[in-house]
């Protein structure tokens, strides 16, 4: 309310103005000599200034209700000069005429002007409306999916710590009854053990999965990284060959070390896995373009097509004994420093993992060497 009364005091000043701009030309054009042709032909010019302020300020309609105040206030010095200065007279009508017309022009094109304003402010509160209602209904459904989502990993959760709670309740309940031969009790006592492990490894990557902590980044080696990795693998590889292929570029990449580290030896782990005793796992390390690519390929069976749309979704496994969390996580953390963990068919047979992480942030190793 405020803003509209300040908007309509400083109305009524600037047409006010305009009124007392035509009334002081009106009367200095009556009290000039009429032969001071000079100072008469300056006072018609001016009458431009109220013209031209009237139309862009109110309009045509302003501008046309300016013309008419002015005709009516410079008539009696119109018919005055009619016959003592008769070409001072239509001078005057004239330049009344030709600046009246000019100020109903600019008039108009000011209308417009601010009607294409109005247009485009109406269409601006439009749009921002409608990106609001988009905002709150992406909002919405985020919202929704990620309930839909908590609901599926509870439900694919209970699932899984079902079948170990069975076991362990199975030999819970022989060991209670005490009339289990020492070799049962034994056994049932591994049994325990083994779920139990089982259940808390289980419960250990799911929080992994569901409360990621942010990457804590520092500068690697690349190659270094993955052959301590490869090196850590080595104990699991029984009789299997694994192979590193790693291009002499000396460049350092950004990353948190303690999760690609965890992100490669799963993949490695799962390559031997799949991989026949007496085959290979080949692990090459290069620099594409501005990205760095770790691929991990093994001669396993390959993944089924029917899996391959839900190999990174949490809880989904092709192994009888896994968790179905370890590429879940994989998937996370690549997201997480801004990269890709993809797959495709190897060649021949088996399944080739490709982590790509952003190296924008790379430095030379030799000038990190020299610093330190």
């Amino acid at each position: 309310m405020l803003y509209g009364m300040t908007s309509l005091r400083s109305t009524r000043m600037k047409a006010a103005f305009i009124v007392l701009l035509v009334t002081a030309l009106a009367f200095f054009s009556w009290f000039t000599p009429p032969h001071d042709v000079v100072l008469h032909n300056i006072l018609h010019h001016l009458n431009i200034l109220p013209f031209m302020l009237a139309g862009l300020l109110f309009g045509w309609k302003g501008a046309l209700k300016t013309i008419l105040l002015a005709t009516v206030l410079q008539a009696p010095s119109i018919h005055r000069h009619w016959f003592s200065e008769p070409l001072d007279a239509q001078d005057q009508i004239v330049e009344l005429s030709t600046f009246g017309a000019a100020g109903m022009i600019a008039g108009v094109l000011a209308e417009r002007e601010r009607t294409q304003r109005r247009r485009v402010e109406t269409t601006k509160l439009e749009l921002e409306q409608v990106y609001t209602e988009l905002r709150q209904n992406i909002d919405q459904l985020k919202k929704t999916e990620r309930l839909t989502a908590a609901g599926q990993l509870s439900a694919s959760l209970a699932h899984e710590i079902r079948n170990p709670l069975a076991s362990i309740s199975g030999a819970a309940g022989i060991l209670a009854r005490g009339q289990a031969s020492a070799e049962s009790r034994t056994e049932c006592l591994n049994i325990l053990t083994k779920e139990s492990q089982r259940l808390n490894k289980l419960l250990t990557n799911f929080l992994e999965f569901a409360r990621p902590r942010l990457p804590r980044y520092q500068s690697m080696d690349p190659e270094e990284m993955v052959r301590s990795v490869t090196a850590l693998a080595q104990h699991n590889t029984k009789n299997l060959r694994v192979v590193v292929e790693s291009q002499p570029e000396s460049r350092e990449v950004q990353c948190d070390p303690e999760q690609i580290k965890q992100l490669l030896l799963n993949l490695i782990l799962n390559a031997v896995q799949a991989t026949r005793e007496d085959g290979a796992v080949t692990i090459r390390s290069f620099f594409e373009d501005d990205a760095y690519c770790v691929e991990v390929c093994d001669k396993g069976q390959g993944i089924p097509t029917e899996a391959r749309e839900s190999i990174f979704e949490p809880f989904f496994t092709t192994k009888e004994t896994g968790t179905g969390l370890g590429l879940a996580i994989a998937s996370n953390i690549a997201a997480q420093h801004g990269g890709t963990l993809t797959f495709r068919p190897n060649e021949g047979r088996g399944t080739i993992f490709r982590l790509q992480l952003p190296a924008s942030e790379a430095v030379a190793i030799e000038s990190v060497r020299s610093v330190r």
